[in-house]
């Protein structure tokens, strides 16, 4: 499958366990068939948590009957490759044996050769409507994939179906909005210059004008040191120059005489 499917099978064993383990802990299921042929261990997670739990040897089998009934169907991934004319017939038995489906289809993988019954999510739901199950709009099945959906086998009359539906609507509407608002708010923060950010922004910028006019004091006293040390440098060298040529002197026969002289005089007075 093409790299942005995420199916079951890319689940790594620990996530496959937590996803099982939540699934049995919200829907309280005690058997399980997963249609998703090689799953990647999703049954064996199931088996772990002593559920009943079947899966389908391949993708051909979702066409024909099922023989049992389960308390939970998972169809991961499967029926974007199945032909489309078989694809009503593989939704029928599977919708036959539960009263409730756990759904995905990848609804943009066009390019991938063998998903050759891609559909949008609505008109999955459309399909699944004709068996008589409509989605639980209270149900977050996202953790499995991102179009994950719950379907449940519905007995409701359509006003109340109808009314579950825009009550999620208007409640998905309404956090948009409340998002885009708070966007636009935080955008014009930003224009004025008054949002936290840009507060945050103005002190790290004046902490760091502070720390470059201290830098720069340092360099100059620096300077100023490093001059200091030349100008004693060069006067220890005078001093060393003048006693060095001191002691040559001293050392010469003119020393020798300019010596006894200053002791003859010593004597003398």
């Amino acid at each position: 499958m093409g790299t942005a499917t995420i199916t079951a099978m890319e689940l790594a064993a620990d996530e496959r366990g937590r996803a099982a383990r939540r699934l049995v802990t919200d829907l309280q299921c005690e058997s399980v068939l997963d249609a998703s042929p090689g799953s990647g261990g999703l049954d064996d997670a199931f088996h772990d948590l002593d559920v009943d739990a079947d899966t389908l040897p391949s993708t051909d089998a979702v066409t024909e009957p099922l023989d049992r009934k389960y308390d939970l169907v998972l169809c991961i991934d499967v029926l974007e490759q199945v032909p489309p004319a078989d694809a009503e017939r593989a939704l029928e038995n599977l919708c036959a044996v539960t009263d409730r489906v756990l759904f995905s289809s990848t609804p943009f993988e066009y390019s991938e050769p063998t998903l050759v019954n891609v559909h949008s999510p609505e008109d999955w739901s459309a399909q699944l409507a004709r068996q008589g199950f409509v989605r639980n709009v209270d149900y977050d099945a996202t953790f499995l994939t991102p179009w994950a959906a719950l379907y449940e086998r519905s007995h409701t009359l359509l006003p109340e179906v109808v009314r579950a539906y825009d009550r999620a609507w208007w409640q998905l509407r309404l956090e948009v909005r409340q998002v885009r608002e708070k966007l636009l708010e935080l955008d014009a923060q930003l224009e004025q210059g008054t949002a936290p950010v840009a507060d945050e922004n103005l002190r790290l910028r004046e902490e760091l004008l502070l720390a470059r006019d201290d830098l720069v004091g340092h360099e100059a006293r620096l300077g100023e040191a490093l001059g200091r040390i030349e100008v004693l440098e060069a006067e220890l060298r005078r001093h060393r120059d003048a006693l060095a040529a001191a002691d040559r002197i001293l050392a010469s026969r003119t020393g020798r005489v300019l010596r006894a002289w200053h002791r003859l005089r010593a004597l003398l007075r």
